[in-house]
């Protein structure tokens, strides 16, 4: 048992860069086996991140971690979070509060992930987006080698307004594609959220089941007040900051689904 999430730093991991989409920033890659793609949540890479990172490439995959944002390996505070978030929010690149908007950086994250499909085994990648970064791994799904997208906590664009809070995070082009990929290709994504989570809204959900059907597995922690695992009202991040290795602690179990979830599309 333990009181605090499993975290990691960048040692063992190679540092390059890569360009795609008219953008380049550092990858980080560790690991062998089928190709994760790891989008960061904000305010970067952080230990809590790595955390996660290792523990994939524990469970056999080859990770790939980009870094669009923030200081590699840095420790999360409140000034560092907020000041991220601001410059986030005014950068052309990710278009934080557009609706039915084809960000470019999700240009970036498709060539990447295009990449690591061809030097991985397995028939493509999966690509993991968390709270910022969220919806970006279902846009990735655009290009036929992303087999598998999970969706954490996808709190883009940011919630203000009801076509906002039932936006998905892609236009509605890229979504089409989606659409038809989990129709005939056998693509396959899953969203995992807190139950009283306000930046993520259920009605987005609602949306993407509606358009994906039965090929968008939800994953839903109760964070309601007297919950038997004990998370605050204002629990967010399901696969970094609120695991605990305890047995049986939902968010373990969430992160568990999402490793046999990779494995079974990637294999």
């Amino acid at each position: 048992m333990t009181d605090s999430a499993p975290s990691s730093t960048l040692t063992g991991w190679t540092r390059t860069p890569f360009t795609g989409g008219s953008l380049t920033y550092d990858c980080f890659e560790k690991g062998s086996g089928p190709g994760v793609v790891l989008i960061p949540e904000v305010p970067g890479i952080t230990p809590e991140v790595l955390g996660l990172a290792d523990h994939l490439v524990d469970e056999g995959f080859t990770v790939v971690v980009p870094s669009p944002f923030g200081v590699p390996g840095r420790e999360p505070s409140t000034g560092y979070l907020l000041s991220t978030v601001a410059r986030l929010c005014v950068a052309s690149e990710f278009r934080a509060f557009a609706v039915d908007a084809k960000r470019p950086i999700t240009a970036f994250l498709r060539a990447v992930a295009a990449d690591v499909a061809a030097r991985t085994p397995g028939r493509g990648v999966g690509v993991i987006g968390m709270c910022f970064t969220g919806g970006f791994a279902l846009a990735t799904a655009v290009d036929d080698s992303v087999l598998a997208s999970v969706l954490s906590q996808p709190a883009v664009p940011f919630p203000l307004g009801a076509a906002r809070r039932a936006d998905p995070g892609l236009s509605n082009a890229e979504l089409a594609r989606v659409e038809e990929r989990a129709a005939t290709q056998g693509f396959c994504a899953l969203g995992l959220r807190f139950s009283e989570d306000r930046s993520v809204p259920e009605v987005r959900f609602d949306t993407l089941k509606a358009r994906l059907g039965d090929a968008f597995e939800v994953i839903r922690l109760d964070s309601s007040p007297g919950n038997a695992a004990g998370f605050s009202r204002g629990a967010h991040s399901v696969l970094t900051h609120e695991v605990r290795e305890t047995p049986g602690h939902p968010a373990l179990e969430a992160r568990e689904r999402v490793v046999g979830f990779l494995r079974t599309q990637l294999a």
